[in-house]
């Protein structure tokens, strides 16, 4: 069992710019390994073709600005779906709550999940127009930028376009929070210590351990989930999508029929090798943002470490450490005769 608790000493808005920073740089960073994943799940590049090879046909075709396609909207994204997630996470931990404030880590996982997939419905549109922007011929473009690809997908398709594959990120999200929980039950015996010794960088390598696994096992529904959100009779060769199908169960028969079982996974490797520099960017972004916070704050001496200020009552939120320095202030002033500001 854990007890829920955050750091008091960053304000909502401080962590939430701090997220959007991290994941705005996390992403920007792995854009073209998240670019090689799609292409390869929509079946536009061949199979057979290295990450290497599949990258510097991209470049020699479309220019290396290519390799960044579809970010723009993915950061766009990001900050609407994770202030969704974190709202969503508060009301379902104290859901799973127990009357001690206890959580257990398969309920915390699972708050996890249920947080994001709420998250990621809201903001679904959003990642249909990434996909399309992805698959599609920057040189010869069927939407001209986000909006004009909002607007050209509801008016072609209608509404439900905008939301095809959804079902997939729920179903997805069963064998993505069973993986996790597989791999943080088991870290004890992987590390032989408990897990509340476990140091920064265990953590670290826990997290891209978990995300690995949970990654891998929901992979094929986000393979299927791609085709879907790819394929057009609007578009140039249907979006470029390798199987044609008439829904998702038809789209995992004619992937599994076409390309066998393991097509399901195409993309995997590019998908795996974006995990470390991808949670290492955002963690450690992450760190230096809330250590800026909170010497801002008045916390810490300074923020390239963790060191506190001498005589700070750290259990104080920054609003109340404001009023107190407020007050100390104005009694100094009284003490010694000086006028207030």
């Amino acid at each position: 069992m854990a007890t829920w608790k955050r750091d008091g000493r960053v304000t909502g808005c401080q962590r939430l710019g701090c997220a959007g920073l991290a994941g705005v740089l996390s992403l920007s960073l792995t854009a073209p390994l998240e670019l090689l994943t799609v292409l390869a799940q929509v079946g536009t590049s061949p199979p057979w073709r290295g990450l290497w090879q599949a990258g510097r046909s991209v470049c020699q075709a479309e220019g290396i600005g290519a390799l960044w396609k579809g970010n723009l909207t993915a950061c766009l994204r990001l900050f609407p779906c994770s202030a969704l997630q974190l709202a969503s996470y508060r009301r379902f931990v104290v859901l799973f709550m127990d009357d001690l404030g206890h959580i257990s880590q398969w309920s915390a996982i699972m708050a996890g999940s249920l947080a994001g997939t709420v998250a990621t419905i809201v903001t679904y549109p959003t990642d249909v127009v990434k996909t399309r922007l992805i698959v599609q011929n920057r040189l010869e473009p069927s939407y001209k930028g986000i909006l004009h690809a909002f607007y050209t997908i509801y008016h072609q398709e209608g509404f439900p376009a905008l939301y095809r594959g959804v079902s997939l990120t729920v179903l997805g999200a069963i064998p993505f929070s069973a993986g996790s929980f597989f791999v943080y039950i088991n870290l004890n015996k992987i590390w032989h210590e408990p897990s509340f010794h476990f140091s920064p960088l265990q953590n670290f390598i826990n997290g891209c351990l978990a995300a690995g696994v949970a990654q891998t096992l929901s992979f094929p529904f986000e393979t299927v989930k791609r085709k879907m959100q790819a394929q057009s009779p609007c578009l140039p060769h249907y979006g470029g999508v390798d199987v044609q199908f008439t829904g998702m169960v038809d789209c995992f028969r004619q992937t599994v029929k076409t390309k066998g079982v393991f097509g399901l996974w195409c993309g995997l490797t590019a998908n795996l090798l974006k995990i470390v520099p991808y949670y290492g960017v955002m963690f450690s972004t992450f760190e230096f943002c809330k250590r800026v916070c909170l010497y801002r704050n008045g916390y810490i001496e300074s923020p390239l470490s963790y060191k506190l200020i001498p005589g700070v009552d750290q259990s104080l939120q920054p609003q109340e450490l404001q009023e107190l320095k407020f007050l100390q202030r104005g009694n100094f002033d009284l003490l010694y005769g000086l006028p207030w500001d």
